[in-house]
């Protein structure tokens, strides 16, 4: 059975205990810096910490890889960063989505409150509990109040003031769809082999992380001396079973996601039929690119199948293990944590600034145990330790325990801490 460690600490301070070239792999999810639904902790800098990385550069072993996940508006000052420490940027990964909310602040609602104006009522936001199809759910979680997000309920108004009417449809910002990843290296001593066979880092696990689907046809060049011949011989057809070599990109399978592929490049059976998600992926691994009928556009080509899939994480994996733990609020109204205190609310979403929901792990920015899965086990070598030093409720820390390595995480935030073992106890203990 595989160790681990959680540590609760800044991991400016934790890291310097830590000896020089210790951990193999550093697969973590540093803050945004956006100050996201208000947590201090988003907007400290620390993600841009020059000196941060520095000690991460330390405590790996030469050739060793990081991962780290960056907000879209600040991904470029966490690269930086990380590269200004000494790392090599080698790639970056991008994990594309369909269930982000823009967070916009809607500039005629804005305008008419700014003077005062009282705005007609003309109808109601859908609510997902109201029977609506799952696209007419996703339109109206589009449509925003003064700046606040209100996930489908609420009041549809129209513009009172002729400003507010010039400025009706104007917003400040898009939705969010990617998460991009830097993908980073610390220099290897002497070439790639020597570092492999010294410090068993320096390379990825392609075999282990490759694309199951449809197989492959190839083209493969007959044995040919050049003596005697007049003429090359021709290519002959073959077919690979391996998978796909891991790509660049992840998607989360999201009818969005995979009707953008639909609309440019296929993801269509034969006829006019668009395959549904159950016929096109298989969860965990990939999209198969097949539907009922046979092969789509001969296997995958065009299609959403050639790259790895994972869904955003459920209730259901976030809780795991934390019975035990007291009800939390995800949101920041005052009305609800007294009606929690009160035992009034239970599991349900309001309007407001935010959406109210009575979770056990509220973390805000909890990544899926597969997609950490298939990162952790990309860049870490057999019996290696992978250092998650923004651990947060500790996805990176069971993912890699999971997968057979040890795991080090440290995390700032006790009640994150709290969080993270019961997650670590649950996997160990087999629930």
């Amino acid at each position: 059975m595989p160790h681990y460690r959680m540590k609760q600490g800044d991991c400016r301070q934790v890291l310097k205990k830590m000896q020089d070239n210790f951990v193999s792999s550093i697969v973590t999810d540093p803050p945004y810096e956006i100050g996201f639904m208000n947590h201090g902790w988003d907007s400290s800098g620390i993600a841009y910490e020059v000196a941060v990385w520095k000690e991460a550069y330390r405590v790996l072993k030469p050739g060793g890889y990081l991962l780290a996940f960056g907000g879209a508006r600040t991904y470029h000052r966490l690269a930086c960063a990380i590269e200004d420490a000494g790392f090599e940027i080698r790639d970056q990964i991008m994990w594309i989505y369909g269930s982000g909310f823009p967070k916009s602040l809607d500039v005629s609602k804005s305008i008419d409150k700014a003077a005062g104006a009282e705005r007609e009522v003309v109808g109601r936001k859908v609510h997902p509990d109201d029977g609506s199809t799952r696209k007419d759910v996703s339109r109206s979680r589009g449509i925003h109040d003064g700046g606040h997000q209100q996930n489908g309920l609420g009041d549809i108004t129209v513009p009172a003031t002729e400003s507010a009417k010039q400025w009706d449809g104007w917003h400040t910002a898009l939705k969010p769809a990617h998460e991009p990843i830097v993908v980073a290296r610390k220099p290897l001593i002497g070439t790639v082999v020597e570092n492999v066979l010294t410090h068993g880092t320096g390379a990825m696990n392609i075999k282990a992380c490759r694309v199951p689907g449809e197989p492959i046809t190839i083209n493969v060049l007959e044995e040919w001396s050049g003596f005697g011949q007049k003429e090359k011989p021709t290519y002959t057809a073959t077919v690979s079973v391996t998978g796909r070599w891991p790509a660049n990109l992840i998607h989360d399978g999201s009818d969005e996601v995979l009707d953008t592929f639909a609309e440019y490049g296929g993801l269509r059976a034969r006829g006019n039929k668009t395959p549904t998600k159950r016929d096109v992926k298989t969860p965990g691994w990939g999209n198969i690119g097949c539907g009922p009928d046979g092969p789509i556009n001969g296997g995958d080509a065009g299609t959403a199948a050639r790259f790895f899939y994972c869904a955003k994480p459920s209730k259901k994996e976030r809780n795991a293990g934390l019975n035990r733990l007291p009800d939390n609020l995800v949101g920041t109204s005052n009305t609800a944590q007294a009606e929690l205190k009160r035992g009034q609310l239970r599991d349900r979403q309001q309007s407001g600034v935010n959406s109210i929901k009575v979770m056990k792990n509220y973390h805000p920015t909890v990544k899926p145990m597969t997609l950490a899965r298939y990162l952790v086990r990309l860049v870490t070598p057999p019996k290696g330790i992978c250092l998650d030093m923004f651990a947060g409720s500790g996805t990176f820390v069971v993912a890699a325990l999971a997968e057979g390595f040890n795991a080090y995480g440290i995390e700032n935030e006790q009640h994150y801490v709290d969080i993270a073992e019961g997650r670590i106890q649950h996997f160990l203990n087999g629930e």
